[in-house]
């Protein structure tokens, strides 16, 4: 997927309009360019484009294929507030990252109540530019235990992309769940000790013992 964006010649020093924002395009070999670009458009490219996917960048005298290679946000309000545009040789191969998406249902969370844990959502690799793609799926629905592992080797990566470096590091895996505490002792439940009996009203023996004594005077 390639998409377009325009851009415009900047002045170092130019205070720029608060529609625009400032960006620096350079590459291998390139002069490095001075730009301004409207800051809603690049909301909606980086939203689909991410940093694994080709951008024409349209900058008047030229156009040039070109990755996001870096950006910065206001801390306070997150708005972009400048970017690095990487301009690309389409015979060269390059080196970024991609995504990891996760995809499918693992048995070992859903019945057996796991939790998932993902070590690696992306993956460096390396490739021409026209074999980049914006994500790489993982199927976790092979996680069937506990004892279940993605590995990087276990893969599918798309034709044309290779590992940056060879590792086979764990991707994704299923951890068990933590053994519930153990019940209070029943001694703790009960509302009353065992063993005790009520007591007598205050003044109940006395009264029963004046009853008798007074039938036995009548008597």
């Amino acid at each position: 997927m390639i998409l377009k964006l325009k851009a415009e010649a900047r002045d170092k020093q130019e205070k720029l309009n608060p529609d625009f924002m400032p960006v620096v395009l350079y590459g291998k070999g390139v002069k490095n360019q001075n730009l301004k670009i409207k800051r809603q458009d690049f909301e909606k490219l980086f939203a689909q484009a991410g940093e694994s996917n080709l951008i024409d960048l349209d900058y008047g005298a030229d156009k040039v294929k070109v990755l996001i290679k870096d950006y910065q946000r206001d801390v306070l309000k997150g708005f972009f507030t400048h970017a690095d545009f990487y301009q690309v040789n389409m015979k060269e191969k390059i080196t970024t990252e991609i995504p990891l998406h996760f995809v499918g249902e693992a048995k070992a969370v859903k019945e057996l109540g796991g939790a998932l844990i993902k070590e690696i959502n992306v993956l460096e690799v390396e490739c021409l530019p026209n074999d980049l793609v914006d994500h790489i799926d993982v199927d976790i629905s092979v996680l069937n235990t506990f004892a279940d592992a993605i590995r990087i080797n276990d893969l599918n990566l798309p034709a044309g992309i290779a590992l940056k470096q060879h590792t086979n590091e764990v991707v994704a895996a299923v951890m068990e769940p933590k053994a519930e505490e153990e019940a209070a002792p029943a001694a703790e439940a009960e509302t009353a000790p065992t063993g005790e009996s009520e007591a007598p009203a205050a003044g109940a023996g006395q009264e029963e013992g004046r009853k008798e004594e007074g039938e036995k005077i009548v008597a």
